[in-house]
Protein backbone atom coordinates (compact mmCIF):
# COMPACT_ATOMS: atom_id res chain seq x y z
CA UNK A 1 0.00 0.00 0.00
CA UNK A 2 1.39 3.00 -1.17
CA UNK A 3 -0.86 5.99 0.86
CA UNK A 4 -3.78 6.19 3.53
CA UNK A 5 -6.08 6.32 0.65
CA UNK A 6 -4.21 4.17 -2.44
CA UNK A 7 -4.90 0.61 -2.50
CA UNK A 8 -2.14 -1.60 -3.91
CA UNK A 9 -1.44 -5.67 -3.66
CA UNK A 10 0.62 -8.39 -5.69
CA UNK A 11 -0.57 -11.20 -7.60
CA UNK A 12 2.62 -13.47 -8.48
CA UNK A 13 5.24 -10.92 -9.58
CA UNK A 14 2.76 -8.03 -10.39
CA UNK A 15 1.34 -5.34 -8.91
CA UNK A 16 -2.32 -4.21 -8.85
CA UNK A 17 -3.90 -1.15 -8.12
CA UNK A 18 -7.20 -0.92 -6.40
CA UNK A 19 -9.85 2.24 -6.49
CA UNK A 20 -8.53 4.64 -3.95
CA UNK A 21 -11.27 4.80 -1.04
CA UNK A 22 -11.68 9.28 -0.83
CA UNK A 23 -13.60 10.39 2.40
CA UNK A 24 -17.23 11.55 0.91
CA UNK A 25 -17.70 15.78 2.34
CA UNK A 26 -20.15 17.79 1.11
CA UNK A 27 -19.67 20.78 3.85
CA UNK A 28 -16.90 22.17 5.02
CA UNK A 29 -16.53 22.87 8.78
CA UNK A 30 -17.57 25.96 8.12
CA UNK A 31 -20.61 24.83 6.88
CA UNK A 32 -20.17 25.91 3.05
CA UNK A 33 -21.11 23.64 0.36
CA UNK A 34 -17.68 21.83 -1.27
CA UNK A 35 -19.12 20.63 -4.86
CA UNK A 36 -22.95 21.41 -6.01
CA UNK A 37 -23.06 18.43 -7.70
CA UNK A 38 -22.51 15.78 -4.94
CA UNK A 39 -25.37 17.81 -2.89
CA UNK A 40 -28.49 15.61 -2.35
CA UNK A 41 -31.66 16.41 -3.26
CA UNK A 42 -33.59 17.75 0.30
CA UNK A 43 -36.32 20.18 0.42
CA UNK A 44 -35.70 23.07 2.65
CA UNK A 45 -37.91 20.93 5.18
CA UNK A 46 -36.53 18.11 5.27
CA UNK A 47 -32.98 20.25 5.65
CA UNK A 48 -34.56 21.56 8.90
CA UNK A 49 -36.53 18.65 9.92
CA UNK A 50 -32.95 16.72 9.53
CA UNK A 51 -31.46 19.55 12.18
CA UNK A 52 -34.34 19.46 14.21
CA UNK A 53 -33.54 16.42 15.02
CA UNK A 54 -30.11 16.36 15.62
CA UNK A 55 -30.57 18.98 18.03
CA UNK A 56 -33.31 17.16 19.47
CA UNK A 57 -30.83 14.15 20.12
CA UNK A 58 -27.68 16.73 21.40
CA UNK A 59 -30.15 18.03 24.08
CA UNK A 60 -31.89 14.15 25.25
CA UNK A 61 -28.12 13.04 25.39
CA UNK A 62 -27.21 15.60 27.62
CA UNK A 63 -29.91 14.83 30.03
CA UNK A 64 -30.09 11.18 29.71
CA UNK A 65 -26.10 11.79 30.80
CA UNK A 66 -27.80 13.97 34.10
CA UNK A 67 -29.87 10.93 34.47
CA UNK A 68 -27.38 8.03 34.22
CA UNK A 69 -25.00 9.85 36.86
CA UNK A 70 -28.46 10.27 38.86
CA UNK A 71 -28.46 6.69 39.00
CA UNK A 72 -32.24 6.87 37.15
CA UNK A 73 -31.07 5.19 34.48
CA UNK A 74 -29.25 1.79 33.86
CA UNK A 75 -26.55 1.14 30.99
CA UNK A 76 -26.26 4.50 28.87
CA UNK A 77 -24.18 5.22 25.89
CA UNK A 78 -23.42 8.78 25.40
CA UNK A 79 -24.14 9.73 21.53
CA UNK A 80 -22.89 13.78 21.01
CA UNK A 81 -20.44 14.09 18.42
CA UNK A 82 -22.21 11.47 16.31
CA UNK A 83 -25.48 12.47 15.51
CA UNK A 84 -24.56 13.53 11.48
CA UNK A 85 -23.87 9.96 11.56
CA UNK A 86 -27.06 8.58 13.04
CA UNK A 87 -29.53 10.93 11.94
CA UNK A 88 -27.65 11.51 8.73
CA UNK A 89 -28.02 7.66 7.92
CA UNK A 90 -31.37 7.32 8.88
CA UNK A 91 -33.17 10.17 7.75
CA UNK A 92 -31.93 8.41 3.78
CA UNK A 93 -34.02 5.17 5.16
CA UNK A 94 -37.80 4.85 4.76
CA UNK A 95 -39.95 3.61 7.33
CA UNK A 96 -40.53 -0.11 6.01
CA UNK A 97 -36.65 -0.52 6.01
CA UNK A 98 -35.34 -2.77 8.94
CA UNK A 99 -32.69 -1.26 11.42
CA UNK A 100 -30.18 -3.37 13.52
CA UNK A 101 -28.70 -1.48 16.11
CA UNK A 102 -25.61 -1.57 18.29
CA UNK A 103 -26.01 -0.11 21.75
CA UNK A 104 -25.41 3.12 20.74
CA UNK A 105 -27.95 3.79 17.74
CA UNK A 106 -30.93 4.51 20.26
CA UNK A 107 -31.75 7.92 18.27
CA UNK A 108 -31.83 5.97 15.16
CA UNK A 109 -34.48 3.83 16.91
CA UNK A 110 -36.70 6.02 18.05
CA UNK A 111 -36.87 8.04 15.13
CA UNK A 112 -37.91 4.47 12.96
CA UNK A 113 -40.98 4.57 16.33
CA UNK A 114 -39.55 3.10 18.73
CA UNK A 115 -40.72 4.83 21.87
CA UNK A 116 -38.30 6.94 24.30
CA UNK A 117 -39.70 5.47 27.49
CA UNK A 118 -39.09 1.91 26.56
CA UNK A 119 -35.34 2.97 25.45
CA UNK A 120 -35.48 4.08 29.27
CA UNK A 121 -36.44 0.79 30.20
CA UNK A 122 -33.90 -1.12 28.16
CA UNK A 123 -31.46 0.81 29.78
CA UNK A 124 -32.92 0.12 32.98
CA UNK A 125 -32.61 -3.42 32.26
CA UNK A 126 -36.52 -4.03 32.33
CA UNK A 127 -37.83 -6.45 30.28
CA UNK A 128 -40.85 -4.50 28.12
CA UNK A 129 -37.92 -1.77 26.85
CA UNK A 130 -37.01 -5.05 24.65
CA UNK A 131 -41.05 -5.44 23.39
CA UNK A 132 -40.46 -3.84 19.86
CA UNK A 133 -43.83 -1.88 18.68
CA UNK A 134 -45.40 -4.50 16.03
CA UNK A 135 -45.17 -1.50 13.56
CA UNK A 136 -41.39 -0.57 14.32
CA UNK A 137 -39.20 -2.73 11.74
CA UNK A 138 -36.31 -3.27 14.04
CA UNK A 139 -34.60 -5.29 16.69
CA UNK A 140 -33.58 -4.15 20.15
CA UNK A 141 -30.29 -2.67 20.30
CA UNK A 142 -27.03 -5.45 20.54
CA UNK A 143 -25.12 -5.83 23.20
CA UNK A 144 -22.98 -7.86 22.17
CA UNK A 145 -20.44 -6.59 20.18
CA UNK A 146 -20.92 -7.19 16.05
CA UNK A 147 -23.86 -9.97 16.13
CA UNK A 148 -26.29 -7.25 14.78
CA UNK A 149 -24.13 -7.42 11.28
CA UNK A 150 -24.83 -11.44 10.95
CA UNK A 151 -28.09 -10.99 11.91
CA UNK A 152 -28.42 -8.40 9.31
CA UNK A 153 -27.59 -11.01 6.75
CA UNK A 154 -30.09 -12.94 7.91
CA UNK A 155 -32.69 -10.65 7.74
CA UNK A 156 -31.01 -9.21 3.82
CA UNK A 157 -31.55 -12.92 2.72
CA UNK A 158 -35.62 -12.76 3.85
CA UNK A 159 -35.89 -9.88 2.61
CA UNK A 160 -35.02 -10.95 -1.04
CA UNK A 161 -36.23 -14.11 -0.82
CA UNK A 162 -39.51 -12.91 -0.48
CA UNK A 163 -39.09 -9.89 -3.26
CA UNK A 164 -39.71 -7.23 -0.95
CA UNK A 165 -38.56 -3.24 -2.09
CA UNK A 166 -36.47 -2.26 0.95
CA UNK A 167 -32.95 -2.83 2.91
CA UNK A 168 -32.25 -4.09 5.82
CA UNK A 169 -29.49 -1.31 7.99
CA UNK A 170 -27.15 -2.42 10.48
CA UNK A 171 -24.33 0.02 12.28
CA UNK A 172 -21.55 -1.12 14.62
CA UNK A 173 -18.45 0.73 15.78
CA UNK A 174 -14.78 0.63 15.02
CA UNK A 175 -14.24 -1.98 17.46
CA UNK A 176 -16.93 -3.91 16.37
CA UNK A 177 -14.95 -4.11 12.60
CA UNK A 178 -12.51 -6.45 14.72
CA UNK A 179 -15.12 -9.33 15.51
CA UNK A 180 -15.82 -12.61 13.08
CA UNK A 181 -19.32 -11.56 12.39
CA UNK A 182 -18.23 -8.73 11.04
CA UNK A 183 -16.26 -10.57 8.20
CA UNK A 184 -18.78 -13.60 8.19
CA UNK A 185 -21.53 -10.89 7.27
CA UNK A 186 -20.26 -9.36 5.08
CA UNK A 187 -18.73 -12.69 3.42
CA UNK A 188 -22.74 -13.71 2.96
CA UNK A 189 -23.93 -10.72 2.21
CA UNK A 190 -21.08 -10.28 -1.02
CA UNK A 191 -21.71 -13.63 -1.92
CA UNK A 192 -25.98 -13.34 -2.30
CA UNK A 193 -26.06 -9.58 -3.34
CA UNK A 194 -27.94 -8.74 -0.23
CA UNK A 195 -29.97 -5.41 0.76
CA UNK A 196 -28.10 -4.83 3.66
CA UNK A 197 -26.48 -1.41 4.19
CA UNK A 198 -23.45 -2.28 7.33
CA UNK A 199 -22.49 1.21 8.37
CA UNK A 200 -19.47 1.24 10.83
CA UNK A 201 -19.33 4.97 12.84
CA UNK A 202 -15.81 4.54 13.20
CA UNK A 203 -15.63 7.28 16.54
CA UNK A 204 -11.85 6.80 16.51
CA UNK A 205 -12.00 4.61 20.02
CA UNK A 206 -13.27 1.21 21.15
CA UNK A 207 -13.60 2.51 24.90
CA UNK A 208 -9.98 2.84 25.05
CA UNK A 209 -9.28 1.30 22.12
CA UNK A 210 -7.58 3.50 19.58
CA UNK A 211 -8.19 2.54 15.88
CA UNK A 212 -4.56 3.06 15.01
CA UNK A 213 -3.83 -0.34 17.17
CA UNK A 214 -7.75 -1.99 17.04
CA UNK A 215 -6.68 -2.49 12.81
CA UNK A 216 -3.91 -2.27 10.78
CA UNK A 217 -5.46 -1.50 7.66
CA UNK A 218 -5.69 2.03 6.35
CA UNK A 219 -9.74 2.23 6.20
CA UNK A 220 -12.11 0.34 7.73
CA UNK A 221 -14.13 1.24 4.44
CA UNK A 222 -11.84 -1.32 2.37
CA UNK A 223 -12.46 -4.32 4.47
CA UNK A 224 -15.70 -4.98 2.17
CA UNK A 225 -13.26 -5.76 -0.92
CA UNK A 226 -12.34 -8.91 -0.22
CA UNK A 227 -15.80 -9.74 -0.15
CA UNK A 228 -16.48 -7.76 -3.37
CA UNK A 229 -18.94 -5.46 -1.58
CA UNK A 230 -19.03 -2.03 -2.66
CA UNK A 231 -16.85 0.00 0.43
CA UNK A 232 -17.50 3.83 0.81
CA UNK A 233 -15.54 6.36 3.16
CA UNK A 234 -17.87 9.12 4.46
CA UNK A 235 -17.11 12.06 6.84
CA UNK A 236 -18.96 11.21 9.65
CA UNK A 237 -18.99 14.80 10.81
CA UNK A 238 -21.27 15.64 7.87
CA UNK A 239 -24.77 15.02 7.85
CA UNK A 240 -25.21 15.74 4.23
CA UNK A 241 -22.34 13.48 3.27
CA UNK A 242 -23.52 10.86 5.46
CA UNK A 243 -26.76 11.29 3.96
CA UNK A 244 -26.00 10.78 0.47
CA UNK A 245 -23.73 7.96 0.95
CA UNK A 246 -27.29 6.07 3.17
CA UNK A 247 -29.28 6.90 0.18
CA UNK A 248 -27.05 6.22 -2.51
CA UNK A 249 -26.53 2.78 -1.14
CA UNK A 250 -29.98 2.21 -0.22
CA UNK A 251 -30.90 2.94 -3.91
CA UNK A 252 -28.12 0.48 -5.03
CA UNK A 253 -29.94 -2.22 -2.95
CA UNK A 254 -33.14 -2.18 -3.94
CA UNK A 255 -32.04 -2.04 -7.69
CA UNK A 256 -30.63 -5.65 -6.91
CA UNK A 257 -27.01 -4.68 -7.19
CA UNK A 258 -25.96 -5.62 -3.55
CA UNK A 259 -24.43 -4.24 -0.24
CA UNK A 260 -22.99 -1.36 0.49
CA UNK A 261 -19.95 -1.23 3.39
CA UNK A 262 -20.06 2.15 4.68
CA UNK A 263 -17.38 4.00 7.05
CA UNK A 264 -18.48 7.14 8.61
CA UNK A 265 -15.46 8.96 10.24
CA UNK A 266 -16.85 10.57 13.39
CA UNK A 267 -15.69 11.57 16.93
CA UNK A 268 -17.37 10.21 20.58
CA UNK A 269 -17.23 13.57 22.18
CA UNK A 270 -18.20 12.49 25.64
CA UNK A 271 -17.54 8.60 27.41
CA UNK A 272 -17.99 5.70 25.72
CA UNK A 273 -20.46 4.65 28.40
CA UNK A 274 -21.68 6.06 31.52
CA UNK A 275 -20.31 2.79 33.31
CA UNK A 276 -17.03 4.31 35.14
CA UNK A 277 -15.30 5.36 31.68
CA UNK A 278 -13.17 8.10 31.70
CA UNK A 279 -11.60 9.33 28.68
CA UNK A 280 -9.56 12.33 29.38
CA UNK A 281 -7.23 9.25 30.53
CA UNK A 282 -6.47 7.97 26.98
CA UNK A 283 -7.03 10.81 24.16
CA UNK A 284 -4.61 12.98 22.98
CA UNK A 285 -4.54 16.61 21.51
CA UNK A 286 -6.62 15.02 18.53
CA UNK A 287 -10.07 16.22 20.42
CA UNK A 288 -9.74 19.78 19.47
CA UNK A 289 -9.19 19.02 15.92
CA UNK A 290 -12.21 16.79 15.54
CA UNK A 291 -14.72 19.54 17.88
CA UNK A 292 -13.76 21.61 15.25
CA UNK A 293 -15.65 19.74 13.11
CA UNK A 294 -18.99 19.83 15.37
CA UNK A 295 -21.28 18.59 13.20
CA UNK A 296 -24.37 20.70 14.84
CA UNK A 297 -22.14 24.09 14.15
CA UNK A 298 -21.27 22.72 10.99
CA UNK A 299 -24.97 22.21 9.86
CA UNK A 300 -26.02 25.22 11.52
CA UNK A 301 -23.79 27.25 9.79
CA UNK A 302 -25.21 25.83 6.60
CA UNK A 303 -28.62 26.35 7.37
CA UNK A 304 -28.18 30.02 8.84
CA UNK A 305 -26.39 30.98 5.43
CA UNK A 306 -29.58 29.98 3.79
CA UNK A 307 -31.96 31.69 6.14
CA UNK A 308 -33.52 28.19 7.11
CA UNK A 309 -32.43 28.17 11.02
CA UNK A 310 -32.70 30.70 13.68
CA UNK A 311 -32.07 30.97 17.12
CA UNK A 312 -35.82 30.86 17.83
CA UNK A 313 -35.95 27.42 16.22
CA UNK A 314 -32.73 26.54 18.25
CA UNK A 315 -34.30 27.35 21.73
CA UNK A 316 -38.26 26.25 20.25
CA UNK A 317 -36.31 22.81 19.63
CA UNK A 318 -34.63 22.14 22.68
CA UNK A 319 -37.75 23.08 24.86
CA UNK A 320 -39.23 20.55 23.04
CA UNK A 321 -36.94 17.47 23.92
CA UNK A 322 -36.07 18.37 27.14
CA UNK A 323 -40.31 18.18 27.51
CA UNK A 324 -40.45 14.94 25.43
CA UNK A 325 -37.54 12.92 27.51
CA UNK A 326 -38.75 14.15 30.73
CA UNK A 327 -42.05 13.12 30.41
CA UNK A 328 -40.80 9.50 28.62
CA UNK A 329 -38.15 8.73 31.62
CA UNK A 330 -41.43 9.90 34.08
CA UNK A 331 -43.35 7.27 32.68
CA UNK A 332 -40.38 4.86 32.49
CA UNK A 333 -40.45 5.65 36.51
CA UNK A 334 -43.69 3.87 36.53
CA UNK A 335 -42.82 0.51 35.51
CA UNK A 336 -42.62 -1.80 38.75
CA UNK A 337 -38.70 -3.16 38.83
CA UNK A 338 -37.69 -6.46 37.50
CA UNK A 339 -37.32 -9.19 39.66
CA UNK A 340 -35.12 -12.65 39.07
CA UNK A 341 -38.72 -14.45 39.55
CA UNK A 342 -40.53 -12.13 37.57
CA UNK A 343 -37.57 -12.95 34.40
CA UNK A 344 -37.47 -16.56 34.97
CA UNK A 345 -41.44 -16.79 34.89
CA UNK A 346 -41.27 -15.14 31.65
CA UNK A 347 -38.82 -17.56 29.71
CA UNK A 348 -40.89 -20.39 30.29
CA UNK A 349 -44.57 -21.70 29.80
CA UNK A 350 -43.44 -24.40 32.44
CA UNK A 351 -40.69 -23.53 34.30
CA UNK A 352 -38.48 -26.03 34.67
CA UNK A 353 -37.75 -27.86 38.78
CA UNK A 354 -34.08 -26.45 38.70
CA UNK A 355 -35.38 -23.06 38.24
CA UNK A 356 -38.60 -23.13 40.41
CA UNK A 357 -35.88 -24.45 42.75
CA UNK A 358 -33.86 -20.94 42.74
CA UNK A 359 -36.96 -18.59 42.03
CA UNK A 360 -37.62 -19.50 46.26
CA UNK A 361 -34.11 -18.99 46.72
CA UNK A 362 -34.37 -15.43 45.15
CA UNK A 363 -38.21 -14.86 46.96
CA UNK A 364 -36.38 -15.73 50.28
CA UNK A 365 -33.73 -13.23 49.73
CA UNK A 366 -35.89 -10.19 48.12
CA UNK A 367 -34.28 -10.33 44.18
Amino acid sequence: MSNANQLTGTVGSSEIKLQPIEPLQILSPQGEVLNQEDMPSLTDEQLKELMRRMVFTRTWDQRAVNFARQGRLGFYAPVSGQEASMLGSHFALDQQDFILPGYRDIPQLYFHGYPLYQAFLWSRGHQHGGEIPENVQALIPQIIIGAQYVQASGVGMGIKQKGEKRVAVTYTGDGGSSQGDFYEALNFAGVFQLPVIFIVQNNRYAISTPVEIQTKAQTIAQKGLAAGIRSVQVDGMDALAVYRAVSDARERALNGEGPTLIETLCYRMGAHSMSGDDPTRYRGEEQAAWEAKEPLVRFRKFLENKGLWSEQDEKKTVEEAQQVVAEALKKAETYKKMTIEGLIDSMFEVTPPHLEEQKKEYVKEGK
